[in-house]
C-alpha cells in the first residue's frame, strides 16, 4: 500500500543518489518538531519522543530501506547506520564535483551564440545546452546505426516490383465482365499491365 500521507522532503532514495540533500532535510526537520536531541549521542529523549522520530524518519526512507532496517527500532541507530552507509559519498562525490565546477566551461556553445540568443536567465542557457546534448546524441546513435559510407538498405518496393514485372510480362487485366452494359465503352475498360506499372512512352 502506498504512503498516503504528504511527505515532507524527498524520501531517501537507495540508489545513494540524494542523500547528503535527504541528511540536511531531515535533520531540519526533525529539528523544528522538537526531536532533534533523537538522534544525537547521549540523548535523554522520551520514548514517546523517540517514536516519533522513528515514525518520521521511516516514512521518509525508500521501500528497500525500510526493509533493511525493520529491526532498528532507537532513531539514533538508524541516524548512525545510514550515515555510516552513505557518508562516503562526501569522500567520493565530493572531490569530483568540486573539480568539474573549478573547470566548468560552455565547450560546445560559442560565445557568439549566447549572445545572439540574448539569454538573461541561467536556466534558459541550460535548457538550450540540454537539448543540443540530446541532439547530438541522437546524431551518434544514428552515425553508430548506419555509418557514413556504408551501402544504402536495398528498396523494398523495388525489389517487389521488379520481380513482379518478370513474371507479368504477358499478362492482362481486365476489370470489365462480358454481361455489362457500358454503352458501347467496352474497348475502353480493357486495361494491360503497362498500363500502371510501365513506361507511358
Amino acid at each position: 500500500m502506498s504512503n498516503l500521507s504528504k511527505l515532507e522532503f524527498v524520501a531517501l532514495d537507495i540508489s545513494k543518489k540524494n542523500y547528503q540533500l535527504w541528511f540536511l532535510d531531515a535533520e531540519i526537520h526533525l529539528a523544528a518538531k522538537g526531536l532533534g536531541n533523537t538522534i544525537t549521542q547521549g540523548n535523554e529523549a522520551s520514548s514517546q519522543d523517540k517514536a516519533k522520530a522513528m515514525i518520521f524518519l521511516r516514512h521518509h526512507l525508500d521501500e528497500g530501506l525500510k526493509v533493511e532496517y525493520l529491526a532498528v527500532k532507537v532513531p539514533l541507530d538508524l541516524w548512525t547506520g545510514l550515515k555510516e552507509r552513505y557518508d562516503h559519498l562526501k569522500a567520493t562525490v565530493l572531490p569530483r564535483a568540486r573539480y568539474e565546477w573549478m573547470h566548468l566551461r560552455l565547450q560546445d556553445f560559442k560565445t557568439q551564440q549566447y549572445h545572439e540568443r540574448g539569454f538573461k536567465k541561467y536556466p534558459e542557457l541550460i535548457s538550450c545546452l540540454l537539448v543540443a546534448e540530446q541532439h547530438n546524441t541522437l546524431l551518434l546513435k544514428n552515425h553508430e546505426a548506419r555509418s557514413t559510407g556504408s551501402a544504402p538498405l536495398p528498396e523494398a518496393n523495388m525489389a517487389a516490383r521488379r520481380s513482379s514485372n518478370k513474371n507479368d510480362d504477358n499478362a492482362e487485366a481486365n476489370l470489365a465482365l462480358n454481361d455489362d452494359d457500358f454503352q458501347g465503352l467496352d474497348d475502353l475498360t480493357h486495361l494491360e499491365v503497362e498500363d500502371f506499372s510501365g513506361d507511358q512512352n
